[in-house]
């Protein structure tokens, strides 16, 4: 059974990585799908790749207006929307205080913060209407760094930080007719860049993060692939399977808040896996 048969989602970034995985998942179960995609090429590929059930809007999450746009043309398409996914970011490859200048600070402050917070809270905003309309949700990706330290450096965390706040306010203030909840995934690979203003703009994650060292530090021993993170939000937007649950954050990170101290599991490990229960 399709869960999201007839439903219409609007999603910022999904272009790559878990916002193409998204997009896929939810046409599989049945929903049409709205993207605000920044690039020009990805935005040719979604609509060559599925056709009639996507509307593809080129802009920048930054943009009040390119919002507005994303939330018109996805309603004049598909004729309302049902769920708004905040899911558009920038990594800041763990830059530390320490290693930045001052002048890279303030520019990627404000470079990075416009994609991760502001441009969730302006994509709220515009999708607003329409999901009054519909009685619909808004779901927004988070992280492990939403958290815990050291998963991004201190742009990137505090985004994501003050991204939990964000929503646990949304869902005060929209109550009872817009559900507001997110999604806190692990590292994965994809293709999430980082600030221009630090130099990073052609920087993908596993330029930094290897592929096996994500699966090593987490407690199930894999390295998980976006589309491994779609269940949640799924779960999330049907109107059939959560009529109960606003302002929650499920964490999708493998097992990683529960890591030991001295191992980073305690449970059986199979032969070929042993070497690797140690922390690291």
């Amino acid at each position: 059974m399709s869960w999201m048969k007839d439903q219409v989602i609007l999603l910022t970034g999904g272009g790559s990585g878990l916002g193409l995985a998204l997009v896929e998942r939810f046409i599989a179960e049945g929903a049409k799908v709205g993207v605000l995609e920044l690039s020009a090429e990805k935005t040719t590929a979604l609509v060559h790749c599925f056709g009639k059930d996507i509307c593809v809007i080129q802009g920048n999450v930054t943009s009040f207006v390119d919002n507005e746009r994303a939330v018109a043309e996805t309603v004049r398409c598909f004729g309302k929307l049902d769920c708004f996914i905040g899911n558009a970011g920038l990594w800041d490859h763990k830059t530390s205080l320490l290693d930045a200048s001052a002048e890279q600070i303030d520019k990627g402050f404000d470079e990075l913060m416009g994609v991760n917070l502001k441009g969730y809270i302006l994509g709220a905003k515009a999708a607003l209407p329409a999901l009054t309309a519909s009685e619909g949700s808004m779901i927004f990706t988070l992280s492990s760094s939403s958290w815990f330290s050291g998963g991004g450096g201190v742009l990137y965390t505090a985004s994501k930080h003050g991204a939990v706040g964000m929503i646990r306010q949304l869902a005060y203030e929209l109550a009872p007719v817009i559900r507001v909840n997110g999604v806190a995934p692990c590292g994965m690979p994809s293709d999430l860049r980082g600030p221009a203003t630090l130099s990073q703009q052609d920087k993908c994650i596993t330029d930094s993060l290897p592929l096996e060292s994500i699966g090593a530090a987490l407690p199930l021993q894999f390295t998980p692939q976006p589309e491994d993170f779609t269940g949640p939000y799924v779960m999330l937007a049907s109107r059939a399977n959560n009529r109960t649950l606003t302002g929650v954050m499920i964490t999708a990170d493998a097992g990683l808040s529960i890591r030991g101290v001295r191992r980073i599991t305690a449970g059986i490990m199979s032969p070929d896996k042993k070497g690797n229960s140690d922390d690291h």
